[in-house]
């Protein structure tokens, strides 16, 4: 690999180059009425209801992909999350859970990309990887406290249980190792940079669920 490629780390290229599309995310319409207390339970179960289809989607991939050398080192057990949501989702909507939930076309194609990454390109797979595991560890915890003091669940309870890592001790030790095995991604300049363009469209499929959640929770005039 030339100098270039080494000049700046990939975990620093990968934050720097989606910071735009994270903050369009996160600051999205429907994340806003959502945490600020202007929507109910429900919507906070149907945008639970979404992440479990995302997640399936990225955990059903994992074991196959255990012993690749580029998505290899990623799977980690202490991340996954499907039990906890499935936990989540019994809490808020009740044992037929199950039956009642439906992916937004937006999740949809979401989960149909993480599932062609696995199948197909395991570099890509772990960009989809990055965008939400590290989001958890981060921006998640927020989202926690406010759904555990807008509607009194306990804390790290069930219905909260997503956004709690009881595996990991040390979140920023975490986040440090984690950025430290991408910037050890063996890549060319290329295939960094389609890692880098495969972070904002994961990106822009958590921004086009927010807006279909929108659409569905439209707060009253």
């Amino acid at each position: 690999m030339d100098a270039s490629a080494t000049a700046t780390p990939f975990s620093t290229l990968i934050r720097t180059a989606s910071h735009d599309a994270h903050t369009e995310a996160e600051t999205s319409t429907f994340m806003g009425d959502l945490l600020g207390g202007r929507l109910g339970l429900d919507a906070f179960a149907r945008y639970t209801e979404q992440l479990w289809f995302v997640y399936r989607a990225l955990e059903e991939a994992a074991d196959g992909l255990a012993d690749d050398p580029v998505a290899g080192p990623f799977i980690r057990p202490e991340l996954l999350r499907t039990a906890e949501l499935e936990r989540d989702l019994a809490h808020l909507m009740g044992p037929g859970w199950r039956e009642r939930v439906s992916p937004l076309p937006a999740t949809a194609a979401y989960a149909a990309r993480v599932e062609e990454c696995a199948r197909t390109w395991p570099a890509g797979y772990v960009a989809h990887h990055y965008t939400r595991y590290l989001g958890d560890l981060s921006g998640g915890q927020v989202i926690r406290d406010r759904a555990e003091r807008r509607w009194g669940f306990a804390r790290k309870g069930d219905g909260v249980r997503f956004y709690v890592f009881d595996a990991i001790d040390n979140p920023a030790a975490f986040k440090r190792d984690y950025r430290a095995l991408l910037d050890a991604v063996d890549a060319d300049d290329l295939e960094r940079q389609r890692i880098v363009d495969e972070c904002r469209r994961a990106f822009a499929f958590n921004t086009a669920v927010f807006r279909e959640l929108g659409e569905e929770y439209p707060l009253s005039a």
